[in-house]
């Protein structure tokens, strides 16, 4: 069963648990004049999440469908959501529909660039590529203007249970996320930290977002800015290349 909770002004998190994985996975619907979902889910999911949306909306009026990067919480089932909503187009950013929306989707992207807008009627919503951030080359997020919302993907992961918004120290849950990711035989390469990767965060930390809507646990309402901060020094001391002389 999906947990719905409204967020922010127009905002839903629409919230499946996965006991097998110990994680949340989260899907934003912004109920607006062109009606916008953030994350598909996976194609296993999407009898569940269409049910969910109609609690909230006729489902088949999606005029968007978005997400950060090509991974199937992501947009596995974005064809299902296309199939059944007629008025639906893809927005994803530039290098996303080159590498494989064009092919991957029935029906052709709205190709992104940096800076781009996508108006629903009410909100605004910038498109911010951010590559390997948290991972994937085409990776971006989405940043609505007036309430400071960030869609944040993968950044702030949080494994269990969790409220759908909170104000506590959501950096140190991320932590223990990439923690145990890293001990992960399998999944340890989950998040990158490049050279690049700070330059990514303080072009988040300077839309100054207020709320930022995380694919896995808890948003996190307050200080956005100090808060990506923080997960800069956290995916460095953890991720980030030792000094030599430790190697």
């Amino acid at each position: 069963m999906a947990q719905i909770d409204e967020i922010a002004r127009d905002l839903y998190r629409i919230c499946l648990h996965v006991p097998e994985l110990d994680m949340q996975f989260n899907h934003f619907l912004v109920k607006d004049e062109e009606p916008l979902l953030f994350h598909t889910g996976t194609r296993h999911m999407f009898p569940a999440l269409w049910d969910a949306l109609g609690q909230l909306i006729d489902p088949s009026s999606l005029r968007w469908i978005s997400w950060s990067h090509f991974e199937v919480d992501e947009c596995g089932a974005l064809n299902e959501w296309l199939a059944r909503a007629p008025n639906a187009r893809p927005a994803c950013g530039q290098v996303g529909a080159l590498v494989n929306i064009t092919d991957y989707s029935i029906r052709p992207p709205l190709a992104l660039a940096p800076g781009d807008v996508l108006a629903t009627g009410r909100h605004r919503f910038r498109w911010v590529p951010t590559p390997h951030l948290p991972h994937g080359w085409d990776a971006g997020m989405l940043f609505e203007e007036e309430d400071r919302v960030l869609f944040c993907s993968d950044l702030f992961h949080q494994f269990g249970q969790r409220e759908a918004i909170t104000r506590a120290d959501v950096v140190d849950r991320y932590g223990e996320a990439i923690a145990r990711m890293q001990a992960h035989p399998v999944l340890m390469d989950y998040m990158p930290f490049t050279p690049q990767t700070r330059q990514r965060l303080e072009t988040l930390v300077r839309l100054e977002p207020r709320l930022l809507a995380a694919m896995h646990g808890s948003a996190y309402e307050g200080d956005g800015a100090g808060a990506l901060r923080a997960a800069g020094d956290v995916m460095e001391r953890l991720l980030g290349l030792a000094p030599a002389a430790d190697r």
